[in-house]
C-alpha cells in the first residue's frame, strides 16, 4: 500500500501496539536477556528487509534492540511503515521478545538564532553532522548523538537560554516524565501547547521540553 498517513492514523492500526511515534519516525524498543538474542532478533529484521532501501535504523545493546522507521522530512509517515512495524515485531514475537514502548525516545538540541543559516554552518562542522533532506536540522550520520534542530528568531534574546533540549517521548508516557521532572525539583514553565510539549526548567532556570506528536496533525 501506498500513500501518507498522520501519526494518529498509525497509532489507530491494528498490530503496531509495540510502536510509538517521536520525532524522527515509529519507534520501539525490544528487551533481551542476552547480546545473542538481540543479535539473533537483528539477524531476523536483515532477512525481512533483505536489500531494501528503506532499511530502518536499528541499535544494538546487550539488554535490548532499538528500531526506528524514519519518517520522510517533508510529508511525514507512509502506509507502508504500518506494515513494516508489523513484520519487525511479527519477529520479535517469534524469538518471544517483549517490546517496552515507555524506552523509546528522542532527544535534540534546539538553538534559537537570527540567522540560522550561519549558525548551522558551524554546528555542522564542529560536530561532523550532516544536513537532514529539508535543511531544517543535523544528524549525526551515525545516529549516536542528538539531533540539532533551529529555531528562527526575529531579535536576539538575553533574558533567557537559546539552547534548550526537547525530549521526544512515547504520548501515553508525557505525563509521567513530566511528573518525574518536577518531582526531581523541576518547574513547570508553561503547558500552553500540550500534549505537544511542555516546557519545564531546572533549579536554575535551564529549559527542556517534553514533546509528543500530539497536536502536530
Amino acid at each position: 500500500m501506498t500513500g501518507w498517513i498522520t501519526p494518529r492514523r498509525f497509532h489507530e492500526a491494528e498490530g503496531v501496539d509495540d510502536w510509538r511515534m517521536l520525532a524522527r519516525g515509529v519507534c520501539a524498543h525490544f528487551i533481551t536477556s542476552s547480546l545473542a538474542r538481540g543479535i539473533a532478533l537483528v539477524g531476523e529484521i536483515g532477512k525481512v528487509f533483505g536489500n531494501s532501501p528503506s532499511a530502518p535504523e536499528i541499535d544494538l545493546r546487550d539488554d535490548g534492540v532499538t528500531v526506528l522507521l524514519p519518517a520522510d522530512p517533508t510529508h511525514g509517515l507512509r502506509q507502508s511503515d504500518v506494515e513494516r512495524a508489523k513484520a519487525i515485531s511479527a519477529v520479535a514475537h517469534d524469538l518471544d521478545l517483549a517490546a517496552d514502548p515507555a524506552a523509546a525516545q528522542d532527544i535534540q538540541l534546539t538553538i534559537d538564532a537570527t540567522d540560522i543559516s550561519a549558525v548551522r554552518a558551524f554546528w555542522r562542522a564542529v560536530l561532523g553532522y550532516r544536513e537532514r533532506n529539508d535543511d531544517v536540522d543535523l544528524l549525526d550520520p551515525r545516529s549516536r548523538g542528538p539531533a540539532l534542530w533551529f529555531q528562527q528568531m526575529d531579535r536576539p534574546r538575553t533574558q533567557r537560554n537559546r539552547i534548550h533540549v526537547d525530549i521526544f517521548v512515547p504520548h501515553d508516557q508525557a505525563e509521567v516524565r513530566v511528573a518525574a521532572a518536577l518531582a526531581a525539583g523541576g518547574r513547570l514553565v508553561s503547558d500552553d501547547l500540550a500534549p505537544a510539549w511542555w516546557t519545564l526548567a531546572d533549579p536554575e532556570g535551564n529549559e527542556a521540553d517534553i514533546a509528543t506528536w500530539m497536536g502536530r496533525d
